[in-house]
């Protein structure tokens, strides 16, 4: 068999095996770079040349961005703005907030940035609202798609056609010249997707979705009952506790008033001070007018942004939150006395209550004087720290986390901790993009060094942070479009597309290169397609006698109409498990699409850029 045959004989196994969906799609995808290896279509070293790819090293690291931003609470900052946007019962109103955003994110840091900044927004959004993610997600990336021609820095492919325009000598298109074609394309894609989309959407989630965190605060509080007994306050500077230990702290006259904590001002921590000072604030619990009353003689103000008496707002917030923990059999803490407002060991956590069975164990006979409660299997811990502090000392073998603190805040604390710098690494790595300063492939990697340098995320939740199986996928499908280039299959097929309507004028030769760069699009890269396609266009427009910049236009928006097949794109497969799609599920909606992407193509680009 000749290296063409090869490669036919391997995309189409790869295509069955795909649609079967018997096999995991990354051994599907690794299969067929081994299988060009072994047939000798490429050397070895092509074989896996994807894997090192700028375009793999640049997706990788802006999972580590995207997780960034969710980490520091800016995605679930997005959700809420989307979900006050929308509504929670408006369907129509939430999918065209969200297909709007991501498609203007789109146009600045290109379909891939986008969508993996968004895709953990969009699933905490459909978890919130106990919708299916299959019927948001899929909108998410094809609107991407069309957003992608709206500007010149939407895609590498607009680059491309630009640069070929200037090299034929008509013009190099301008940055928003795209949106010309780009505004109707998205339009189109989403009044389609709204019509049409709940009917060719599957109803169904993916194998792992997240717990909705929203109200987490709200339920521990409750169902220790402290929702209305937990006040927060802080020593003002004419207080008599100004310069006085911990321990100097009498609530004797103050009859079922109880001290659980006092914190650094600084770090929302338990003190670690000798003395308290100025800004510090005394954790209370107990009745709320004898709460006023020591506030009115010892001098102390209720904590600003927490009314009196909101136990959730007081505990939980952006600098410190709360963890239920279980006492596990065996575990080394089994017989150890603690008592509600115990400082663990660490010195960073408090603990405000306990129960057994469900039920909190009195505060009476759990106090310290009494002698505290002895731990037993099974009893359930609330504590309270600082984040950094619950993710730290957790991590324990002696106790089960019941939800993880990490997972907690990234959902429930809008812009907390380091979202100002997530923010501006973002902002930065926007700017580079967009000027073209540096490769896309170093602008991705300077933003992930840069969160992993400010504190935001350590390198190990870096690398945990990165969807490896996308990574895979892309890098071993890769290959495929190197052999398609290096056998000459690619631009045989297209001589002879365009030998068979070159003569039958300049709107048959639009349908057949959108055609051929559509139906190439589906299987291997639409770089690497418009590569092939875009001399191929240029040299037939010539030899017609006709303007190439329809030409190359048209190539374009058929290059970005990649919607039938997962491994069209890699933002298709980044929603492929989020969204609990199978192969099939992708021509459904992504065929309707298509058509109207070949109706601009063929028919609205002839009316902006004349022949």
């Amino acid at each position: 068999m000749s290296p063409i045959a090869y490669t036919a004989t391997i995309i189409a196994v790869a295509v069955v095996l795909f649609v079967w969906n018997r096999f995991p799609v990354v051994l599907v995808a690794m299969g067929v770079a081994l299988a060009l290896w072994a047939t000798g279509v490429l050397t070895l070293g092509q074989s896996l040349g994807g894997f090192g790819d700028p375009a793999v090293i640049f997706i990788a690291s802006l999972f580590v961005v995207s997780s960034g931003l969710e980490v520091t609470g800016v995605t679930a900052w997005a959700g809420q703005l989307l979900i006050r946007g929308a509504g929670e019962e408006s369907r129509t109103r939430l999918l065209l907030l969200t297909m709007l955003l991501v498609s203007l994110l789109t146009a600045l840091i290109s379909v891939n940035g986008a969508v993996a900044a968004l895709l953990p927004v969009v699933v905490v959004i459909a978890v919130r609202l106990k919708r299916n993610s299959s019927q948001l997600l899929m909108p998410l990336v094809f609107a991407a798609h069309a957003g992608s021609m709206l500007a010149l820095t939407g895609t590498p492919v607009n680059v491309l056609v630009s640069e070929a325009a200037s090299d034929a000598g008509v013009g190099a298109f301008g940055f928003f010249e795209f949106a010309l074609v780009g505004v109707p394309l998205l339009a189109g894609t989403m009044a389609i997707i709204v019509l049409f989309g709940r009917q060719l959407l599957p109803e169904r989630n993916g194998a792992t979705m997240p717990a909705d965190f929203s109200r987490h605060a709200k339920t521990l509080v409750e169902q220790y009952g402290l929702a209305d007994g937990i006040y927060q306050m802080r020593i003002r500077a004419t207080s008599l506790y100004v310069g006085l230990a911990a321990s100097a702290i009498r609530l004797a006259d103050y009859r079922g008033l109880q001290l659980v904590a006092v914190q650094d001002g600084q770090t929302a921590g338990p003190i670690r001070r000798p003395l308290m000072a100025e800004g510090d604030y005394l954790l209370l619990r107990g009745d709320a007018e004898t709460a006023a009353s020591l506030a009115a003689t010892m001098h102390l103000a209720f904590r600003e942004q927490a009314k009196p008496g909101q136990g959730e707002e007081t505990l939980f917030n952006r600098h410190s939150g709360l963890a239920e923990v279980v006492i596990p059999p065996r575990s080394g803490l089994i017989g150890h006395k603690v008592f509600p407002s115990m400082v663990t060991d660490s010195g960073d956590l408090i603990i405000l209550a306990v129960q057994r069975g469900g039920a909190e164990i009195a505060v009476a006979s759990a106090s310290g004087d009494a002698g505290g409660i002895a731990l037993q299997a099974g009893d359930t811990m609330l504590l309270q720290g600082t984040w950094k502090a619950l993710d730290i000392h957790l991590d324990d073998p002696d106790v089960l986390v019941v939800s993880s603190p990490e997972l907690v805040r990234r959902q429930a604390v809008p812009m907390g901790p380091g979202a100002r710098q997530a923010i501006v690494i973002l902002f930065v790595m926007v700017i580079l993009l967009a000027t073209g300063i540096v490769p896309p492939a170093v602008a991705g990697l300077l933003a992930a060094a840069a969160i992993i340098l400010s504190g935001i995320m350590n390198v190990e939740q870096s690398y945990r942070a990165i969807s490896w199986t996308t990574v895979i996928l892309v890098g071993a499908m890769m290959p495929l479009s190197t052999a398609m280039m290096e056998t000459g299959a690619a631009k045989l097929m297209a001589e002879y597309l365009v030998y068979m309507v070159g003569d039958a004028g300049p709107m048959a030769l639009l349908a057949g290169l959108f055609l051929l760069t559509a139906i190439m699009g589906q299987l291997i890269s639409n770089t690497a397609t418009a590569l092939i396609v875009i001399p191929i266009g240029v040299a037939a427009a010539t030899t017609m006698g006709i303007s190439p910049r329809p030409v190359l236009m048209s190539t374009a928006v058929a290059a970005a109409g990649a919607f039938l097949t997962p491994i069209a794109t890699p933002t298709n497969l980044m929603v492929m498990g989020p969204g609990g799609y199978a192969f099939s599920d992708y021509w459904k909606l992504g065929l309707p699409l298509l058509i109207w992407f070949f109706v601009v193509s063929v028919f609205i680009v002839p009316l902006i850029w004349r022949f």
